[in-house]
């Protein structure tokens, strides 16, 4: 008990953190609400901005939880905390035989929380004037990155190589009329990737994203962007995309405007790719609930402090990492999973403070 932890949210984070906080010695248990870890990451196929491999970094994260007691498919119900304890009641996928309840609760002690339930990806159907769930050739990024994983080709709902495809930026993000102000930081770069996928598999169809602005934040992105333009021959037109609509043969009619031109544009597309935002993961408002979390007016977890205590939380013992605090891309994720593990590690080896 004096050295255990819990980990809620099996993602690349969770896992990360896990695996760094069960190395140093440290009783470690994981929970995942689905039946296998890995999160988003493990529905990707190739990843910004060098296309590595999504699951050779699965991989990497899956081999250090070798001295995790891991646990899939339940469902956190209520934590609780005493003095420097913690419990937390799970919902458990089996019966368990030393549970008097009849709905299989296991009750779980540790002395530290990780938090890091990740986040779900911007309901598109949400935006109805954009078609998705309306018309057959809308699909999101991560419909298209099934695509790419599965290689089986990129078609048309009528089973025809698109001659044309069109990727729009920004849907569930900067959006006041959906609530969400913030950028999800990796929605432009995923755009300008897929773009150069889709040009691979199909070098004599034109592909058009459709940007408000470009934010290629980090380290190569300008380069992914420029070898986007330059080799690819991708079309970028900076515009909010305002309506589509599908025409008798299922392709779709996107309306916009360019706003370099200042003038109205119309095209046809075969494919249309909306680039889906982040969102806070649903369980993540519950369990900010239980434990009396702090969460922003988007719905993410505040930490003590955003520069430096950025993995702690005003409740002692409870950290949090990865994108429970905010959109995050692969990499920003698994360093900051490290530094919640040792800001944990740390605390668990400190002497009980007097108000804690």
């Amino acid at each position: 008990m004096e050295n255990s932890v819990i980990v809620i949210g099996g993602g690349i984070s969770g896992m990360t953190a896990a695996g760094m906080l069960a190395l140093q010695g440290l009783s470690v248990t994981l929970l995942e609400k689905e039946k296998e870890t890995g999160g988003h990451l493990a529905r990707w196929d190739r990843l910004f901005p060098d296309r590595r491999k999504a699951s050779e970094v699965l991989d990497f994260a899956r081999e250090g939880m070798k001295r995790v007691n891991l646990v899939t498919g339940v469902t956190v119900t209520d934590i609780s905390r005493q003095g420097r304890e913690f419990t937390v009641v799970i919902n458990s996928p089996i019966p368990n035989p030393q549970s008097p309840t009849p709905d299989h609760e296991t009750v779980l002690k540790a002395r530290a929380l990780l938090l890091a339930t990740g986040f779900d990806l911007f309901e598109a159907r949400k935006k109805e004037e954009y078609g998705y769930g309306i018309y057959n050739n809308v699909i999101t990024s991560a419909d298209l990155e099934d695509r790419f994983k599965l290689k089986k080709g990129i078609l048309t709902s009528e089973g025809k190589i698109p001659a044309r495809i069109g990727i729009v930026h920004c849907v569930g993000s900067r959006d006041e009329k959906v609530g969400n102000l913030y950028c999800s930081k990796v929605c432009c770069v995923t755009g300008v990737k897929q773009a150069i996928e889709l040009k691979e598999m199909l070098p004599a169809a034109e592909v058009f994203n459709f940007y408000m602005d470009l934010r290629m934040f980090d380290r190569h992105f300008e380069e992914l962007y420029y070898e986007a333009q330059q080799k690819w021959n991708v079309n970028f037109i900076r515009g909010r995309l305002s309506e589509c609509a599908e025409n008798p043969d299922g392709s779709i009619i996107v309306k916009t405007e360019d706003t370099l031109t200042g003038k109205p544009f119309k095209i046809t597309v075969d494919l249309l790719v909306l680039l889906t935002g982040f969102v806070p993961a649903g369980s993540t408002g519950d369990i900010a609930g239980m434990l009396g979390l702090v969460t922003g007016t988007d719905g993410f977890i505040n930490s003590a402090d955003s520069h430096i205590m950025n993995n702690s939380t005003d409740i002692p013992g409870v950290f949090v990492a990865g994108a429970v605090k905010g959109p995050i891309s692969i990499g920003e994720a698994i360093a900051d999973a490290r530094a919640a593990a040792i800001q944990l590690a740390i605390y668990l080896n400190s002497p009980t403070p007097a108000d804690d």
